[in-house]
């Protein structure tokens, strides 16, 4: 399949290689002459420009950072919902927000295109193994079409519902992930106040029912400090846009929102203020 991708970057360029690997002929944004020369070395194709990576595309995949972003290479002149072919299939990456979502499907039915939602649960290592998780909304015709080209860097490729439906799920995800990590946090402090050394408690506990993969994520870098360091940034844009979106409907996010709002998770891990 010929498959235009816009974000090659941390996440979407080991993606890109591994559709490569498969025999997909895939073409990908390059702004610059440094980045359209790694391009080629890589065997991919190239364009600087959005209407270039997919006019001649016939699945579009986006992997950039926000939902701005998004919307930016999507809907903005001369982006994806403008140039690619009709029958074609965007696919989104990027968590974000179910509204965003929409306003593509909007704007793409017009033009005879498809839409998922498939929001990723991992790291590069997972993609470059094929075993990233991707939650994947949308109509399950579209969705049967796209999941052999997801399959490439994705296992399990989940269809959890209707369009947005792969936001929610990711949304909600990330929401307890954190709220894991605050709990951790907290376990280690009133470890310390018990005595025990922080990185030893946390190694004992993966072995104990209390253990979650916050919990072994953070033992494996010795402190919920360096975990912070190594996440924080994604965990605290995804929690941001799970409160807009709770906010926006009118959910109550209960025990989860109280963890998320307290002082230890939003200094430690969020780095804001709390209130």
């Amino acid at each position: 399949m010929r498959i235009g991708f816009v974000g090659a970057g941390r996440m979407g360029w080991p993606m890109a290689v591994r559709l490569r690997d498969a025999g997909h002929e895939v073409c990908v944004l390059a702004r610059t002459d440094e980045a359209a020369a790694k391009a080629k070395a890589a065997g991919f194709h190239s364009a600087n420009f959005i209407a270039g990576v997919v006019i001649e595309s016939e699945m579009a995949i986006v992997c950039v950072f926000t939902d701005a972003q998004v919307r930016e290479v999507c809907l903005g002149g001369g982006g994806i919902v403008d140039s690619l072919a009709p029958g074609g299939i965007i696919v989104t990456h990027t968590t974000g927000s179910p509204t965003t979502v929409d306003e593509i499907a909007a704007r793409a039915v017009e033009g005879g295109l498809a839409v998922l939602d498939a929001p990723v649960s991992g790291g590069p290592p997972q993609i470059e193994a094929g075993a990233i998780t991707l939650f994947v909304g949308g109509e399950a015709a579209v969705f049967e079409r796209a999941a052999p080209v997801l399959g490439c860097y994705g296992s399990p490729v989940l269809h959890v519902g209707g369009l947005g439906d792969g936001q929610r799920v990711k949304l909600i995800n990330n929401s307890l992930f954190a709220a894991n990590i605050g709990l951790v946090a907290e376990a280690v402090g009133l470890g310390q106040s018990l005595g025990l050394d922080g990185p030893t408690l946390l190694q004992a506990l993966t072995y104990g029912s209390g253990t979650s993969r916050a919990g072994a994520m953070i033992a494996g870098l010795g402190s919920v400090e360096q975990f912070a360091t190594s996440v924080g940034e994604f965990v605290a844009k995804d929690v941001k846009v799970a409160r807009g979106v709770a906010a926006d409907i009118g959910a109550d996010l209960g025990v989860i929102g109280a963890v998320l709002t307290s002082d230890l998770v939003q200094q430690r891990l969020l780095g804001e203020a709390a209130g």
